[in-house]
């Protein structure tokens, strides 16, 4: 396949900001009990998201466990994705890779599956200098047709200072961040202070109320659209009162949403913003998605288990807090 990708690289930014809205939700990846892909799993699951709505989806990053395969296991990863999306969805991957060469492949081959832009992580394995990271970063937009977003976050352990942030948001087809600092006040002042065109998106759904009244347009890379089950439309619908500018409204239904979102933010993002790795929350997610009927299975080797007692207590609160 060759690429057909919907803007020049000149245009990446205007293409951005006026496409890249509402759920860019990142999936777990569903695996079978011998460590491989279930990809008839991954094929239902996208089915899902299409019919739920999803914007966009944000595949291959440490949610989707990508972080745990071979070479040879993420390209097919990416090539079941794509057949299975067929032009429904926009889909987006994640980069993550020490060498810009490696990073640059991963790119290149899935720009022909289809594949309209790329997050990278950061690079910190050697290159953490704020001008040995811009380099990185430079390298990838110099050598890649897609529109890249860099990730602002502990989690890829080093949190990108405000200043390169603003240096990278000057680069042509870098078109936006996923602000992940866990600050909102951060994803405020990163807004004001780059380009317009730039997207500054704040992925945690607590600060998503307030991040509307300072431009906000996009949940990227997040979890909530998906995870919300039963109550997303309780999400969808204050969303929809807050860009009209009926606060009161929409804030009445964001607090109907409290019990959920604090349950989330229980299983998922406390242990996240503890130790600032998804490893030891994924177990939760997928217990998630099982309760929720969408594939997941184990977590692949070595990771453990979420315990079945943990699965219980989960579900039962989901299913008393009207998520399932």
């Amino acid at each position: 396949m060759t690429s057909a990708l919907p803007y020049t690289k000149s245009e990446a930014k205007a293409w951005a900001k006026e496409t890249i809205v509402d759920w860019y939700d990142c999936p777990v990846s569903p695996f079978n009990a011998d460590d491989t892909f279930n990809e008839q799993g991954l094929r239902d699951n996208i089915d899902y998201y299409v019919d739920i709505g999803e914007t966009g989806l944000v595949l291959g990053g440490f949610v989707a466990e990508c972080w745990n395969t071979t070479v040879d296991e993420w390209k097919r990863y990416h090539e079941v994705c794509a057949e299975a999306a067929d032009g429904r969805i926009p889909l987006h991957t994640i980069i993550f890779d020490p060498s810009v060469h490696q990073a640059m492949e991963k790119l290149d081959f899935v720009e022909k599956l289809g594949f309209v832009a790329a997050e990278v992580v950061t690079p910190i394995v050697q290159l953490r200098a704020d001008e040995e990271i811009y380099d990185y970063y430079k390298y990838l937009a110099d050598h890649s047709n897609l529109a890249l977003l860099f990730y602002r976050s502990a989690v890829s352990g080093h949190l990108i200072s405000i200043e390169l942030s603003q240096q990278l948001s000057k680069i042509p087809s870098i078109v936006g961040m996923k602000q992940g600092s866990l600050n909102h006040a951060d994803s405020v002042k990163l807004r004001r202070i780059c380009q317009d065109d730039f997207l500054v998106s704040d992925p945690i759904e607590t600060h998503w109320f307030n991040d509307i009244r300072f431009g906000g347009q996009v949940m990227y890379g997040a979890f909530h659209h998906i995870l919300y089950g039963k109550k997303r439309g309780l999400l969808e619908d204050y969303t929809a009162l807050a860009r009209a500018g009926k606060w009161d409204q929409a804030f009445e239904i964001y607090t109907a949403l409290t019990l959920v979102r604090d349950l989330l933010d229980e299983v998922m993002l406390g242990p996240l913003a503890g130790n600032f790795t998804y490893a030891t929350t994924l177990g939760n997610v997928k217990a998630w998605y099982d309760a929720m009927g969408l594939a997941a299975g184990p977590l692949r080797s070595p990771m453990r288990q979420v315990s079945p007692e943990k699965r219980e207590w989960l579900t039962g609160k989901m299913q008393e807090y009207g998520v399932i």
